[in-house]
């Protein structure tokens, strides 16, 4: 595993790395606009291709349809302090460019991070994929208010209240569940979202959100506590496809 991917709280595979990584949050002397100054390791912050981003005048490119061999392999929550993150099992993959990525991780933002033509909603997935180059694909879902969600409510029955705290899945869960039923997406090259910011990773946007209910959101931020979404960053000239 490359050592950035280690520095980054969202991006960690539940290694003892992380506890060296230096301190950042998303508001205050910490926050957003400071993440590039707060160490070299973070200078990738303040760089031309960033996440998250307005998917504006998106480009018709014809994307070929995504690939996913996803298991139920999403057994442990962790509360980083930064968001809530599900801890997945080796065997899940998305192909892209003809290339696999293992889905490691997924975790949530509210309000998202991302926003498409200027429209935010109330919460936001990202998937996070690395392939065994340790390049990252992240697969981004948009979840708008309605009814509840059965997926997401297997998961918030584990969700972790302290900073640190893990808990366990009473049963594996799969994170096609929380996909869309029509699978077209927006494209772009961006970086993580959270430091050390590392660009070159490839993002796929789901055009369609999938319903939460108003409690489900709630009972998120009621355990961050504060907005977790970096605010979004200029294009400077990259293309969104569709």
């Amino acid at each position: 595993m490359k050592k950035i991917l280690l520095a980054s709280s969202l991006y960690y595979l539940f290694s003892p790395a992380i506890l060296a990584a230096p301190h950042w949050e998303y508001q205050g002397e910490a926050g957003p606009e400071q993440w590039a100054k707060l160490t070299p390791e973070f200078g990738q912050c303040a760089g031309s291709n960033q996440s998250p981003v307005d998917l504006v005048r998106m480009v018709n490119a014809k994307l070929v349809p995504l690939v996913l061999h996803y298991q139920a392999g999403g057994k442990t929550m962790v509360n980083d302090g930064h968001t809530v993150q599900v801890g997945y099992a080796p065997g899940s993959t998305l192909q892209v460019d003809g290339i696999s990525f293992e889905l490691k991780q997924f975790h949530f933002h509210a309000p998202s991070e991302n926003l498409i033509e200027g429209k935010s909603y109330p919460l936001e997935g990202h998937l996070v994929h690395i392939n065994g180059k340790g390049e990252i694909a992240v697969l981004a879902v948009m979840f708008k208010a309605g009814k509840a969600n059965v997926a997401l409510a297997e998961a918030w029955s584990a969700l972790p209240v302290k900073v640190g705290e893990i808990q366990l899945l009473r049963a594996p869960l799969s994170a096609e569940h929380l996909l869309p039923k029509h699978r077209d997406y927006y494209r772009f090259s961006g970086s993580l979202t959270t430091p050390p910011c590392s660009e070159g990773v490839r993002w796929l946007v789901m055009k369609q959100p999938v319903e939460v209910s108003q409690a489900q959101i709630n009972a998120f931020k009621a355990v961050i506590h504060h907005p977790n979404n970096r605010p979004v960053q200029p294009l400077n000239g990259r293309v969104v496809l569709q």
